[in-house]
């Protein structure tokens, strides 16, 4: 993108005289961004380190996912596959100042390894973050390959370019590096501010601009509250400005949140019930989650108790209909010894049914079926199965027990209501002459 805003031609200008990066931050880095590998290779371990090579004491040694090399006595990563050539990539930052402006520059290093051969490393600043003293942040970038289905496919050869306002929107913008350069250069803002030396895991753009911009941010890391920081800044969610409140709080009595994700969940529990927020008891708890366990339990049960008082309502809204489709079969059982099968007389037989068997007779509404009977096979008056016939056709639909699976009483439920389907039947001739018209 060609620079045409006063601030991009001098943010563009101000690039070209940044210092080169030195040969020493390049050693830096490959000391201390990389892993070192190991592979084995035809028997033998490969430190793709140091190119030392040796035989496997045990067999159970080749099955680890880390050794120890026995020449230059480094932690070796295993690979997981043997092939000719293994790369490494990673980035790194340096932090700079320019102008007033505070800058983070991006490097994206390669660690090329093979067999019995040193590794070569490569380095290439892929991008700049300006940032000036009120937060706003201007990118400077090279290109990335758009056939690719990575963000970062970087076109190395292409040049640092401006980018618009809204590349803060890009996960390019986002990435952070696996390390910081140690000798930080920052602006006297940034300090006053309460950044001292590290970034606490966040991209050093995104705290920069943050810190210089954002209150909250600021104030977190002031009272270190580094965890809530981090969650903060690198989360979507912004829950934490809905709960200041409960944060001023835990500010206030020095409480350090261990698990922000599920104090966040709590606080959301201590909304719902309207609890005081400023409370220290009830915000700090000692131990986060059994506080937040006995509410969520608490909650659960609120919640059942009003579902259990909307389906009496609609029980008692249903009864009269199901009464007056099917009164005519009430009443109606057969037994065979231990075994009873009747029919269900109300609709909270039907709740009581599903629930015991944990099934949906009583959800999905089968008192409302006007061509199904619904019957309940039963031992010692504990529901076993639950039976569905068809009025129409006079056959037995489905036949199901716990979780809807059959019982070792299926067989016999089955031959018992088979057995009875003429009474059932008679029962139906007989309300179809009751209604008929004289």
């Amino acid at each position: 993108m060609i620079p045409k805003t006063v601030i991009e031609k001098e943010i563009s200008a101000l690039s070209t005289t940044l210092a080169p990066i030195t040969a020493q931050m390049h050693q830096w880095a490959e000391k201390n961004i990389f892993l070192k590998w190991a592979v084995l290779s035809r028997g033998k371990f490969y430190c793709l380190e140091c190119t030392h090579s040796w035989k496997p004491d045990s067999q159970s040694q080749s099955c680890k996912n880390y050794i120890n090399c026995t020449a230059c006595q480094g932690k070796l990563k295993m690979h997981q596959h043997n092939q000719v050539h293994f790369k490494e990539i990673e980035y790194f930052a340096l932090t700079d100042t320019c102008s007033g402006y505070q800058v983070v520059r991006i490097i994206c290093s390669h660690k090329n390894m093979k067999k019995n051969v040193l590794p070569a490393y490569s380095h290439t600043e892929v991008m700049q973050h300006w940032i000036n003293p009120k937060g706003e942040v201007r990118t400077i970038s090279r290109s990335t390959n758009v056939f690719s289905n990575a963000y970062d496919a970087w076109q190395y050869y292409s040049p640092l370019e401006i980018r618009p306002k809204d590349f803060q929107n890009s996960p390019k913008y986002r990435i952070n590096p696996y390390k910081v350069y140690p000798h930080m250069k920052v602006i006297p803002l940034l300090k006053r501010n309460g950044f001292k030396t590290s970034v606490h895991g966040i991209a050093p753009q995104i705290l920069f601009t943050a810190l210089l911009k954002d209150p909250v941010a600021e104030t977190l890391l002031k009272s270190s509250q580094t965890s809530l920081l981090k969650h903060y800044l690198n989360s979507h969610e912004q829950h934490l400005r809905e709960n200041w409140q409960a944060v001023k709080t835990c500010l206030k009595h020095r409480y350090q949140i261990q698990d922000t994700k599920i104090w966040e969940d709590y606080i959301a529990l201590l909304r719902w019930f309207k609890k005081d927020l400023s409370s220290p008891a009830l915000v700090c708890p000692e131990n986060l989650d059994q506080a937040h366990d006995r509410l969520v339990a608490k909650k659960r049960d609120i919640q059942r108790k009003k579902h259990l008082a909307q389906m009496r309502a609609e029980i008692q809204k249903a009864e009269p209909i199901y009464e007056n489709d099917k009164k005519q079969f009430f009443g109606l059982s057969f037994t065979d010894n231990d075994l009873t099968v009747k029919v269900l007389n109300c609709v909270q037989d039907f709740l009581h049914e599903g629930d015991t068997l944990h099934h949906c007779v009583f959800t999905n509404e089968y008192y409302k079926k006007k061509d199904s009977l619904i019957l309940s096979a039963q031992i010692e008056n504990r529901p076993v199965e639950t039976i569905e016939v068809s009025l129409s056709r006079m056959e037995i639909i489905q036949c199901r027990g716990l979780r809807n699976k059959a019982t070792k009483y299926h067989s016999r439920i089955l031959r018992i209501i088979n057995k009875n389907l003429p009474e059932i039947a008679g029962r139906l001739k007989k309300r179809k002459k009751q209604t008929a018209p004289a």
